[in-house]
């Protein structure tokens, strides 16, 4: 058998060239136009950007600038599910009908959203629309003691939803995918504790999304799962719910469950609600027992008597998180990323076709690279410097960096931040001390 040699200059070499692009060979153009069959604003500016391709109403492919903001999402979640104990892993998409008719969920009655197939032998699927059942069969494989609970583990995977009218662009698709974590314990109180855990990551996945301030955890129906369910809900007026809001207490109430026992029990007056429209980003469920039970999912204790696993659910949906970031930190000139999950940190602009200029922009570029600063390079020479800045705005990278004539002139580049209004032009080497 051959060895399997690791080259780790050339794989640092290869991977550091996702920090760049040179706006000349992205495949894809900002269009002028927005898409006359699409309503929301996300899908709008998303598309005009270049993040996002339409392939039919409510599926949506991910260009290279969208994938690059889809996997720094991924990415936040992904340190806040592994920091509470999660091992993220992958489940099949396909499903076995046998999975699911224990718990009711293949009955169309019960779930009308899936996607059903058939393989060539008349054996019949499904396409996941979630995984709760599908886990708890494989549990049962690797729990079987006290000593094998709890566990946590997610995945970042497709889920496909049969819905009857796909809308508000990115936000409600019918293919997306989905991060589920689902939680085992050996009790109540276990289970609670993780919850807990896994409900104070959720508020700081979302704090360091930019979606801190106008998040609120709602008290709201569990729908198939349970009786009751926490949603993670963002104030916006493109959204699809409606709730209550306590914004001191950053607490909020679904309408569909909104009731003088839950202000009782949330310890809230109805007096101090304020009705607001959200979009819905993030949810989790305490299942219980009820997938253990319908696919018997024991363990044996410390005594050796047979018991049943306690479950939980916890899902976010990256390209939801997206799309609500584009509707609510968006301006009247384009999109606003954060900078943790922006494109690209820097737009570096160079105007005219001047060979100073030039000369300039290209050893900017080539030393922020250097550095292993992210740049999107526009050396576009066919396009005008009001496009160039009108490209800039609706992408939305952080920072916008000029190089110019009149910036050479003043002694620098000219750097402004997305959402500010003046500019100023620094020096080549106190503008690099910025992102350092």
């Amino acid at each position: 058998m051959g060895c399997f040699y690791f080259d780790k200059e050339l794989y640092f070499r290869y991977t550091s060239r996702t920090n760049y692009m040179r706006q000349s060979q992205l495949f894809t153009k900002t269009i002028k136009e927005t898409p006359k069959d699409e309503t929301s604003l996300n899908a709008q500016l998303l598309l005009k950007a270049g993040f996002v391709y339409k392939e039919m109403a409510g599926v949506y492919g991910f260009l290279p600038l969208g994938l690059r903001v889809i996997k720094k999402i991924e990415n936040v979640i992904r340190t806040e599910m592994n920091k509470v104990g999660g091992q993220e892993i992958t489940l099949s998409s396909l499903q076995n009908k046998e999975t699911w008719e224990p718990t009711n969920q293949w009955d169309d009655a019960e779930v009308d959203i899936w996607f059903k197939t058939k393989l060539k032998n008349d054996t019949e699927l499904g396409l996941a629309f979630t995984h709760e059942a599908a886990i708890t069969k494989m549990m049962k494989n690797y729990i079987l003691s006290y000593r094998d609970v709890p566990k946590l583990l997610y995945q970042f995977q497709t889920k496909f939803r049969n819905e009857v009218r796909a809308k508000s662009g990115i936000m409600r698709t019918r293919e997306f995918v989905m991060k589920d974590m689902y939680s085992f314990s050996r009790n109540i109180s276990e289970h609670e504790s993780l919850y807990e855990k896994i409900k104070q990551a959720y508020t700081e996945i979302f704090n360091q999304l930019g979606l801190g301030d106008i998040t609120y955890i709602t008290t709201a129906s569990g729908g198939v799962f349970s009786k009751f369910s926490h949603e993670f809900q963002v104030v916006t007026d493109a959204g699809e719910d409606t709730i209550y809001i306590h914004k001191e207490k950053k607490l909020a109430i679904n309408k569909e469950v909104f009731s003088k026992d839950i202000l009782s029990e949330l310890e809230l007056s109805e007096t101090d609600l304020v009705e607001s429209k959200a979009s819905e980003v993030g949810n989790i469920f305490n299942l219980g027992t009820r997938f253990s039970d319908a696919l018997d999912l024991t363990y044996l204790d410390e005594q050796g008597d047979s018991q049943k696993v306690i479950m939980g659910s916890y899902g976010i949906g990256p390209a939801r998180v997206m799309g609500t970031i584009v509707e609510t930190l968006s301006d009247d000139r384009g999109i606003v990323w954060p900078e943790n999950i922006a494109p690209y940190t820097i737009h570096l602009l160079a105007l005219g076709n001047n060979e100073e200029v030039i000369a300039a922009a290209q050893s900017a570029y080539t030393k922020l690279l250097e550095k292993n600063i992210e740049v999107l390079f526009d050396d576009r020479s066919e396009i005008s410097n009001g496009e160039k800045f009108k490209d800039a705005d609706l992408i939305g990278c952080p920072f916008r960096v000029v190089v110019s004539e009149k910036s050479l002139a003043a002694g620098g580049l000219e750097i402004k931040g997305r959402k500010e209004e003046k500019s100023e032009v620094l020096a080549f080497d106190n503008l690099l001390a910025r992102f350092l």
